[in-house]
């Protein structure tokens, strides 16, 4: 016969486990300590094997049923309930520990193994940093569209549109990286692309007439401030390179030149 919540609720402890059984393999095991177990007994390939579904009351007799019916369902399609629900404890553990903050670091480090600069790598986790702890903590896999969407739009309501495409696209690399090592089925912010406010381009004061070019350079020679600068500014009309460049060059030769006068 078929259990009731009130033969449950009144069913009381004894010195050693018994069964109450309700239909289809389920029932529940009441303990001596008084806890009350649900089980499923059920057969595959032969063998008998118990599957539980949680405790009484926490879960009802009509979710204990209801978890019985998926079972019976998995059965019916020759899988074993105990082996799906482990790999689905492992699946859901495997989720948790991959959360955007990790894979984005990461993903960094593969890059500085590649050769990326320690100072592209920190501007990379300044922009990873700005889509929040929020973002950073949930598992990769649960994170979607308008998730990414709604951190976008407050770096761009800050009036920093230039940094929330940088944001968008290193994302979109980072969610890439994970596809890649089969830790997320695809890239939610390819869905974004035409979403974010294009910056304004500036552009900074440029010679751009032939003649201008020559006062240019008598203003460098006219140079009268420190050393360092004076030679630098001479030196960049025949290099043409950006200024940090031409200051890491200038600290490689005064340690050449430091090594050699020791």
């Amino acid at each position: 016969m078929a259990l009731t919540d009130t033969a449950i609720r009144n069913a009381k402890p004894r010195p050693k486990p018994y069964k109450l059984s309700d239909s289809l393999g389920l029932f529940v095991l009441v303990q001596p300590s008084g806890g009350k177990l649900w089980r499923l007994k059920y057969r595959i390939d032969g063998r008998e094997k118990k599957l539980g579904f949680g405790s009484y009351p926490e879960v009802s007799l009509i979710e204990a049923r209801k978890k019985r019916d998926k079972a019976r369902e998995l059965l019916a399609a020759d899988k074993d309930p105990s082996r799906e629900k482990q790999q689905a404890k492992h699946r859901a553990m495997a989720s948790a520990a991959n959360t955007f903050g990790e894979i984005a670091l990461e993903f960094i480090d593969k890059r500085r193994r590649e050769g990326l600069s320690t100072s592209t790598a920190d501007k990379s986790k300044y922009y990873i940093s700005r889509m929040g702890p929020v973002i950073a903590r949930l598992p990769i896999a649960e994170i979607n569209a308008p998730d990414l969407l709604a951190v976008l739009r407050r770096i761009e309501a800050k009036g920093n549109y230039e940094t929330a495409g940088r944001v968008l696209q290193l994302a979109g690399r980072v969610f890439r990286y994970a596809v890649a090592t089969a830790r997320l089925g695809s890239d939610p912010s390819r869905d974004l692309r035409g979403a974010l406010t294009a910056p304004q381009r500036k552009h900074y004061g440029a010679i751009v007439e032939a003649k201008r070019a020559g006062e240019l350079l008598r203003a460098i020679d006219g140079y009268e401030g420190q050393l360092i600068t004076r030679l630098a500014m001479q030196l960049a009309p025949h290099v043409f390179v950006r200024p940090g460049e031409k200051r890491g060059g200038s600290a490689n030769l005064d340690s050449a030149l430091s090594g050699v006068s020791a």
